[in-house]
C-alpha cells in the first residue's frame, strides 16, 4: 500500500477525532491546507428533527457572503414603468411581449426570470419552454 506524503501526514497529526466548533474547524482547515487549488469543504449539521413529521420540516436558503462566483443573468418581464425600475435594479434583460416571443423562438441565455403580475398572462405561454428548466416565474 502506498504511503501518504509528508504534508498529508503532518495534516493528520493536527486533526483530532472529535467534534469541533465551527470557528475551530475553519481555523484547522486553513492550517491543514496543502494543495495548489481551492479545496471543497463539506459541512454536515445534525438538526435533530424528524422530517416525517410535518411540523419539523426544515426549508430555507442561505446567502453566501461572496456569492457563488458566477454572475446571475436576470430576465424581467414587465411593462411600462416597471421596465425602468428593473433596469435601475440591475436586471440584465428587460422586456415585455417582445421578450416572450424571443423565448418562444428558443432564446434561453439567462439564469432567472421575474415577471410582474400584469405580465403573468404572457409568461403563461412560456410554460413549455421555461418549466422543464425550472425557470418559470411564480405569480
Amino acid at each position: 500500500m502506498k504511503k501518504a506524503g509528508k504534508k498529508v501526514e503532518g495534516a493528520r497529526k493536527l486533526v483530532e477525532a472529535r467534534p469541533y466548533k465551527l470557528s475551530e474547524a475553519t481555523e484547522l482547515i486553513k492550517k491543514t491546507h496543502h494543495t495548489k487549488f481551492n479545496e471543497t469543504v463539506e459541512l454536515a449539521i445534525n438538526l435533530g428533527v424528524d422530517p416525517k413529521h410535518s411540523d419539523q420540516v426544515v426549508r430555507g436558503t442561505v446567502v453566501l457572503p461572496h456569492g457563488l462566483g458566477k454572475a446571475v443573468r436576470v430576465l424581467v418581464l414587465a411593462s411600462g414603468e416597471k421596465q425602468r425600475e428593473a433596469t435601475e435594479a440591475g436586471a440584465e434583460f428587460v422586456g415585455g411581449d417582445d421578450m416572450v416571443q424571443k423565448i418562444i423562438e428558443g432564446w434561453t441565455d439567462f439564469d432567472a426570470v421575474i415577471a410582474t403580475p400584469d405580465m403573468m398572462r404572457a409568461a403563461g405561454k412560456l410554460g413549455k419552454v421555461l418549466g422543464p428548466r425550472g425557470l418559470m416565474p411564480n405569480p
